[in-house]
């Protein structure tokens, strides 16, 4: 059935970035949708283990990345390593959205969310978030589709 969830059902891939004091984080995930209109909410599921997630509950906002069709190699540089132990931001082009999330320069477009809720769902935690700032930044690119066999 996980063959048949993962590669039937499909959605973009996103760079979720984070920042903590002085701790900042960037991960990859394919788990992002929107579940409100009004208000605007996203939902991110992150399993618990993974740093971004504790970086996210101390901090309270979190901004989603959203990668070009051309940006797999961006996605796999912030998928395959622990935050724990490379600064996966070092090398990166990144701003600053409106409370301090770190921004993806070359992204597609970026959201910017405040946590209203976190909700643990199996072996998942999601993190709903209410959108408070955001930017189309790459108009003429289209969005990376997530393949299960381009990661896994």
């Amino acid at each position: 059935m996980q063959e048949v969830v993962s590669k039937g059902i499909s959605h973009g891939v996103y760079i979720i970035t984070v920042k903590a004091k002085d701790k900042i984080n960037g991960m990859t995930a394919a788990w992002v949708s929107q579940v409100s209109l009004r208000p605007l909410l996203l939902m991110v599921s992150i399993a618990p283990a993974r740093y971004t997630h504790g970086l996210i509950k101390k901090s309270g906002y979190f901004a989603v990345n959203a990668l070009a069709s051309d940006q797999k190699d961006v996605a796999k540089h912030f998928g395959y390593k622990s935050g724990r132990k490379v600064d996966k931001l070092k090398d990166a082009s990144y701003f600053d959205a409106k409370n301090g999330s770190p921004v993806l320069s070359d992204a597609l477009a970026f959201v910017e969310c405040k946590v209203v809720n976190i909700y643990d769902v199996g072996d998942h935690t999601l993190f709903i978030g209410e959108v408070i700032d955001g930017k189309i930044l790459k108009k003429d690119k289209s969005p990376l589709i997530f393949r299960w066999e381009d990661y896994f």
